[in-house]
This record gives structure tokens, C-alpha cells and sequence, in this order.
């Protein structure tokens, strides 16, 4: 299968996806935006396996790419400057796409973070308002509300 229809097919099933979101009342009580941080963590981890693997990977044949530059320019070859200048591209690409890796990953786990500090935040201002569970009164403790008043 070619990279369009690959592309294609995964444009048609989020497509889909987006098409049925929403299209149902979630259940009362149910979350209708969920982050799972088992998803968010594999494509970290993902992301910081590939940062390793080709930081050594990515940079194997540098060293004999540019001996054998030296000795074609050496012997009056003009092979021997292009293949200089395509060590020194693929090695700027390989940097690129390192600092990409590390940038998902350190975002991911950023969004993570944030995440949960937004969810505890919205969980703490529901219990102030009111209750949220069948048989929660929705009290707020005493020590809370000379926190209001104040």
C-alpha cells in the first residue's frame, strides 16, 4: 500500500470518528473528553525510544562517510566534497529530528501534568458548589467556609 493510500484511509477514518463525536447524549455522568494517560504516556515513550535509538543510529556511518569524503578528495574526486555535503545535511536533519523527539516527548509529558492539575482544580471548585454524587449533600466543611467569609 502507498503512503496516499495509507494517508487517505487514515484521513477517512478520522473522518469518520469526528463525524460520530457528539452525535449521542453521553451518559449522565459520563466524561465526554477524556485524556487516558496510558495513551499519552506510549507516545511519549514512543517518541523517547526513537530519540535514543537514533541518536546512536542516526550517526553510525558519519565518521566513515566523511574518511571516505577526505580520500575521494584526496585522489582529486569531486564525489568526495558532495559526499562531504551530504554527511554534514543528513547530520543537521538527525539533529532535527532529535530535538523534535524530545520536544513531543517533554510536551506530552507536560500535557499530562496539566491535565491532571486542571482536573483536580475543576474536581475541588464542583465540591464547593454543590453536590455531585447521589447522597452528597454537598456540604462544604466548616473550616472551608471561614475560608469564604473572609
Amino acid at each position: 500500500m502507498s503512503f496516499e493510500d495509507e494517508w487517505a484511509a487514515a484521513k477517512t477514518a478520522a473522518a469518520m470518528r469526528l463525524n460520530q463525536a457528539g452525535g449521542s447524549t453521553p451518559a449522565k455522568g459520563s466524561a465526554d473528553y477524556v485524556i487516558e494517560d496510558d495513551d499519552l504516556g506510549a507516545i511519549g515513550h514512543a517518541a523517547y525510544g526513537l530519540f535514543n535509538r537514533l541518536q546512536t543510529g542516526g550517526k553510525h556511518a558519519g565518521e566513515a562517510s566523511e574518511t571516505a569524503a577526505s580520500g575521494l578528495k584526496g585522489d582529486g574526486f569531486d564525489a568526495g566534497a558532495a559526499l562531504s555535503e551530504v554527511n554534514k545535511t543528513w547530520e543537521t536533519q538527525v539533529r532535527t529530528l532529535l530535538q523534535a523527539c524530545a520536544h513531543i516527548s517533554n510536551h506530552l509529558n507536560f500535557t499530562k501534568k496539566s491535565a491532571q492539575a486542571d482536573d483536580d482544580w475543576i474536581a475541588a471548585q464542583v465540591r464547593i458548589i454543590g453536590p455531585v454524587a447521589p447522597g452528597d449533600d454537598g456540604a462544604v466543611p466548616a473550616s472551608k467556609i471561614s475560608q469564604l467569609f473572609r
